[in-house]
C-alpha cells in the first residue's frame, strides 16, 4: 500500500476551526455495512445503538500542556509536555532556535523553572523545580494545546469544549475527539435505553498529528502512547458477546487501546505503551462499530478507518462528506462505521 492511496481532496473551508455552538450539535453520517449512507444529526446516535450493546469510551483528560518562556541565555522557547514521568519530571517537545543542551535552565512564563536533563530521541526530559507537581504547574500556567490545523490560539471556551464530559485521568495533549459530541443528555438517553458503558484510558500524544513520510507506509514508525484496559472492560465485552450485543468503540483511540490489549488473540486486561499501526488487512478482535470524526488525508487514522470499514467504503464516505459539506477534524462532524467483515446478525 502506498501513502497516495489514502489521499483525497479536502477544501480548506471544511476544516472546522470552532466547535458547534452547542455540544452535540454536530452532524452524523451513518455508514453501516450493506446500507445506503444516511445523513443526520449526532443526537440520532441513540437510534443506532441497541439495548444490550456496549459503548467503550476513552476517559483521558487533556492537560494544559503548552508552556512558553526562554532559555537562561535569552532565546525564546516553547515546550509541549508529551508525558509526565513523575511529580517533577516530564518528556516534552521543545521548539527553539537551537535545541537546549543537558543542564540548560529553562525559564517559563509564570515563574516556572526547569532544567533540561537529557534527550530522549525527538523529546527532551526536563525536571521542574519548586514545590508544585507537573500537573499543578500546567493547570496554573500552561495553555491548552489545539491541533495544528486549527489556525488560532485556544480561548476560554476551548477549555470546556476540547474536553469530553466524562474526562477523568490527566495525561492527553490532544482530545479523543469522537467523544466531544456526547452530552450528559445523550448519555442519559442511552443508559435509559439499556445501553451499557465501559471506559479505557489512552493518553493521546502529539504524535497523533505526525505525518507519514515516504510513500511506502510499511516503513512508518508509529508514535507510542500510554494505555490501560481494566478487567471490568474485558468482562463487559465478554458479557456483551454472550448476549449477542455489539461492541461500540467511541473514537480511534479506544480502538487502539482495545486492539493493543488483544494482540495475543483475545482481549486481556493490561496497561503499557502501544505503538500499534493499523492498516487495511488488519483483523479486528474487539469492536463491531466505530464512532469517529473525519480524518486528515494521508494520516494513520485514515488508514485505521479504512481497515475497519474497508478502503472502498471509506472513499465513498469521504466523497459524500465533502460533497455534503460536512465539517472535518477535531471540532468537525461525526460518522458511524460498521466493521467491514462483521458476521451477519439478526436484526
Amino acid at each position: 500500500m502506498k501513502l497516495s492511496d489514502f489521499d483525497f481532496h479536502l477544501p480548506e473551508e471544511l476544516i472546522a476551526q470552532y466547535p458547534p455552538p452547542q455540544r452535540g450539535g454536530s452532524r452524523l453520517l451513518a455508514a453501516l455495512p450493506d446500507t445506503p449512507l444516511q445523513d443526520g444529526v449526532f443526537a440520532d446516535i441513540t437510534d443506532y445503538i441497541a439495548a444490550g450493546d456496549l459503548l467503550i469510551f476513552n476517559n483521558t483528560k487533556v492537560i494544559k500542556a503548552r508552556l512558553f518562556g526562554s532559555k537562561e541565555s535569552g532565546g525564546r522557547i516553547e515546550a509541549l509536555i508529551e508525558r509526565v514521568l513523575d511529580e517533577h519530571t516530564a518528556l516534552a517537545h521543545i521548539r527553539a532556535s537551537k535545541p537546549p543542551k543537558p543542564g540548560t535552565r529553562l525559564l517559563f512564563d509564570g515563574g516556572i523553572e526547569a532544567v533540561m536533563q537529557e534527550r530522549a530521541q525527538e523529546l527532551f526530559q526536563i525536571r521542574f523545580t519548586g514545590s508544585l507537581n507537573v500537573y499543578q504547574l500546567l493547570e496554573e500556567h500552561g495553555r491548552l494545546p489545539l491541533p495544528p490545523y486549527i489556525r488560532r490560539e485556544a480561548g476560554a471556551d476551548d477549555e470546556a469544549r476540547y474536553q469530553t464530559v466524562y474526562a477523568k485521568h490527566q495525561g492527553a495533549v490532544a482530545a479523543p475527539t469522537a467523544g466531544l459530541h456526547f452530552t450528559d443528555e445523550i448519555l442519559r438517553k442511552l443508559r435509559d435505553k439499556g445501553v451499557r458503558f465501559a471506559e479505557i484510558t489512552l493518553h493521546v500524544g502529539a504524535g497523533t498529528f505526525q505525518p507519514v513520510r515516504g510513500d511506502d507506509i510499511a516503513g512508518h514508525k508509529m508514535h507510542s502512547e500510554l494505555y490501560e484496559v481494566p478487567q471490568s472492560v474485558v468482562d463487559a465485552v465478554a458479557q456483551t458477546r454472550e448476549r449477542g450485543g455489539r461492541v461500540w468503540a467511541v473514537g480511534t483511540t479506544s480502538v487502539r487501546a482495545l486492539e493493543s490489549a488483544a494482540r495475543s488473540g483475545s482481549l486481556k486486561a493490561g496497561e503499557g505503551d502501544t505503538d500499534i499501526f493499523i492498516t487495511p488487512g488488519y483483523r479486528f478482535r474487539v469492536a463491531d462499530r466505530l464512532i469517529t470524526n473525519f480524518h486528515l488525508p494521508k494520516s494513520t487514522l485514515l488508514m485505521l478507518v479504512s481497515a475497519f470499514a474497508g478502503s472502498n467504503r471509506i472513499r465513498e464516505i469521504y466523497r459524500h462528506a465533502v460533497e455534503q459539506r460536512y465539517r472535518f477534524f477535531s471540532y468537525g462532524d461525526a460518522m458511524l462505521l460498521g466493521l467491514a467483515d462483521e458476521p451477519q446478525k439478526a436484526a
